[in-house]
C-alpha cells in the first residue's frame, strides 16, 4: 500500500510579537493531517494581551493539533536557544505553556547539534552523515551555554545603573541569552526521540511525515567549515565560536563586575565637578563592553540556527530560524544550494534583520518578481518593530529596506499586519 500523499501545507503564523511561533499542516490525499511546531517563544509580547497570553497560544496550537480523530503534534523544532524562539516551551507547575505543548507528546524533537546535551566542549561535531541521538561522555558544551547565559543574566541585572540607552539595549539583547532552563529541560523531554541537526546531515522521517523531504542546510559542524575550524584553532575550548574562557574573562568574576572591579562606587554627586567627566566615562565604557560581549553571544548564538528546507509535492519551503551571514555562507557554497533556487514559501529570518537574508540567497529565489503570478513567493515574517536594533543606525528590526524589498518582490505575510485581535495568519499553499 502507498503512503499517502501531502496536498496542501497549511502555516499558522501566531502573533506572538517578537518571537516566532509558526504551527505547519500538512494535509494528505487520504484525509488525515500532520503538524509540525516550529519553534515557540517571545522577548516581547504583542500590545495590551494578558500575562498569560503564551499560554493561550499554546491551548490553540494544542487544539488544532487534536481537530480530528488521528491528529496529534508530530514533531517540535527549536531552531535554536534564544527566548524568543523558545520561552514559550517553559513549564510552570504543570500548567505552563510548555506542559501544554509537552502533554501533546510529539514524536520527534529537532535541535541543531550544538546542543546535543552530552558533547563535549572541544567536539568538532558529528564525524558521520546521520542526526546524533546519543554521545558517551561528558556535558561540559551545555555547561558552558548555560554559563554564558548566567553572564548575560548578570549584565542585564546591572544594565539598570548604566546609560538608558545602551541599557535598553544591553537588557533587550542580553534578555534573549539568558538560560530558560525549564524549556530546555522541557525540550530534552518531551519526546523519546531527539535528533541534533548538521549540515547535510541525513534526516528520514518518511515514516512520521511520509512524503515530505527535510535537506538541513544548517549549522555546519566546526569539521565542515574551513572558517570556524580557523577560529577554533585558536583556542581548544572553543566550542561553534562560543570563547567561554575569553567571555568569562573579558566580563570578570560573572557576578556582573566591570571594567573597573575594585574601584570604589560613588555617587557622582559627591564627586567634584572636574572629576565628573571622568565617572561618565567609565561607566560609558563598562556599558560599552559588556554591550559589546552580550552582541558576540547573541550573534553566534544565532549562527547555530536550523536551516531547514522542505520539499513536498511540487513546492519547497524553507525555514532557517535567526541563521545569520556566517551560517548561511557554508550552505550558500555547498552542493546543497541550488535547491534554493526553487523555494515558494520563505520564513524571513531573524524577525527581518537586515544580516539574515543573504543578498546571494535572496539571488537564488527565482520566483520572486513584482508581478502578482500564481507562483510567486511567498514570505512569512514575525516580528514586532521598536524592540530591537536603531532606526537611526540603520540596524532596526525589521529592516525597513528589507521589508520593501519583501513586500515588492513576494505575497508578504507580517504579523505585524495583523489586526489586534487576530491570534495568527493563516497561509494555505497546495502542493500540486
Amino acid at each position: 500500500m502507498a503512503d499517502p500523499a501531502p496536498v496542501k501545507a497549511t502555516i499558522f503564523a501566531y502573533q506572538v510579537g517578537f518571537g516566532d511561533c509558526f504551527l505547519l499542516r500538512f494535509d494528505y490525499d487520504d484525509a488525515s493531517r500532520r503538524h509540525i511546531l516550529i519553534d515557540f517563544g517571545t522577548t516581547g509580547l504583542p500590545e495590551n494581551v494578558a500575562a498569560d497570553f503564551m499560554l493561550g497560544v499554546a491551548k490553540d496550537i494544542a487544539a488544532k493539533c487534536t481537530e480530528r480523530d488521528g491528529d496529534r503534534l508530530d514533531i517540535v523544532v527549536a531552531t535554536h536557544r534564544h527566548a524568543d524562539h523558545i520561552s514559550g516551551f517553559a513549564t510552570k507547575n504543570g500548567a505552563g505553556s510548555g506542559d501544554v505543548i509537552a502533554g501533546l507528546k510529539p514524536t520527534v524533537v529537532l535541535q541543531p547539534w550544538t546542543e546535543a546535551p552530552e558533547a563535549p566542549v572541544d567536539w568538532e561535531g558529528p564525524a558521520g552523515g546521520d542526526p546524533v541521538k546519543a554521545f558517551a561522555a561528558r556535558k561540559a558544551s551545555l555547561e558552558g551555554m548555560h554559563a554564558m547565559a548566567k553572564q548575560a543574566e548578570d549584565y542585564v541585572a546591572a544594565a539598570k545603573n548604566l546609560p538608558h540607552g545602551l541599557a535598553s539595549e544591553l537588557a533587550f539583547i542580553g534578555g534573549d541569552n539568558i538560560a530558560n532552563r525549564s524549556a530546555i529541560d522541557n525540550l530534552q523531554s518531551m519526546s523519546k526521540e531527539r535528533l541534533f541537526l548538521f549540515h547535510g546531515c541525513a534526516l528520514d522521517l518518511s515514516a512520521t511525515l511520509p512524503g515530505v523531504k527535510i535537506d538541513v542546510l544548517g549549522p555546519p559542524t566546526l569539521a565542515q567549515t574551513d572558517s570556524i575550524k580557523k577560529q577554533k584553532s585558536s583556542d581548544k575550548d572553543e566550542f561553534w565560536q562560543f570563547a567561554l574562557r575569553r567571555f568569562s574573562d573579558a566580563a570578570g568574576s560573572g557576578n556582573g563586575s566591570l571594567l573597573f572591579p575594585d574601584a570604589p562606587r560613588v555617587l557622582r554627586s559627591r564627586l567634584l565637578t572636574e572629576q565628573r567627566w571622568l565617572a561618565h566615562r567609565i561607566d560609558d565604557a563598562n556599558a560599552e563592553m559588556m554591550l559589546g560581549l552580550v552582541r558576540s553571544l547573541d550573534s553566534q548564538m544565532n549562527n547555530t540556527s536550523l536551516i531547514l528546507l522542505m520539499r513536498a509535492g511540487s513546492k519547497t519551503l524553507l525555514f532557517p530560524g535567526d541563521a545569520q551571514l556566517e551560517n548561511w555562507q557554508y550552505a550558500l557554497q555547498s552542493e546543497l544550494a541550488p535547491l534554493l533556487d526553487d523555494v515558494d514559501l520563505y520564513k524571513v529570518g531573524h524577525h527581518g534583520s537586515r544580516n539574515a537574508t543573504p543578498r546571494s540567497m535572496w539571488k537564488r529565489f527565482r520566483k520572486k518578481n513584482r508581478k502578482k503570478t500564481a507562483d510567486r513567493l511567498t514570505s512569512v515574517m514575525s516580528t514586532k518593530h521598536g524592540k530591537h536594533g536603531s532606526d537611526d543606525k540603520h540596524t532596526e528590526v525589521p529592516r525597513r529596506t528589507l521589508v520593501a524589498e519583501l513586500d515588492e518582490n513576494s505575497n508578504l505575510h507580517s504579523t505585524e499586519q495583523l489586526a489586534a485581535d487576530l491570534p495568527y495568519d493563516k497561509i494555505e499553499i497546495a502542493l500540486d
